[in-house]
């Protein structure tokens, strides 16, 4: 992994706030010329760091209104099996995000779909539908507090 230095950190604080900012903006914010500030912005694209720009959207205004955390465990384990499992779980567009965790479950998705009956659907026709499947438990979220903030950078060393 690059070691990221003050400009670099500061460059990606500023794009977390807005992505949209124009490359002329981040220069003058971090006090770098614009070529040179491009170039960090297309070495950060190129490491991975910097893996995409995206819209940041209302769940519920999108008639999204509903977000389930869904603990997932799995029979025999194997690497096989594992990878299979998050290969399933990737092609499924209503996780829009999942881990692999330690405890009771081995996959833990945040899956996001309109009302009750679709997570039923999404419930019965996909999630117990996939390999391995042994168990899963289903937490619904009551309320957002936040969702996808930035993360928090450390300092430059």
């Amino acid at each position: 992994m690059p070691s990221l230095d003050k400009f670099d950190l500061a460059i990606l604080r500023i794009l977390q706030q807005d992505a949209r900012a124009t490359n002329v903006e981040i220069a003058e914010k971090v006090n770098l010329s614009p070529s040179p500030c491009l170039r960090r912005i297309r070495n950060l694209e190129k490491s991975g760091i910097l893996r995409g720009y995206r819209a940041d959207i209302d769940r519920k205004e999108a008639g999204l209104g509903l977000t389930v955390f869904v603990e997932i465990k799995v029979g025999r384990h194997s690497r096989e099996n594992a990878q299979q499992q998050q290969e399933a779980l990737l092609a499924i567009p209503e996780v829009v995000s999942c881990f692999l965790i330690s405890g009771n479950a081995d996959f833990l998705a945040e899956v996001v779909v309109e009302d009750l009956p679709a997570y039923e659907k999404l419930l019965t026709e996909t999630l117990l539908a996939l390999p391995g499947v042994t168990d899963i438990r289903s937490n619904f979220a009551i309320r957002s507090i936040k969702t996808g903030g930035p993360l928090k950078l450390p300092e430059p060393r």
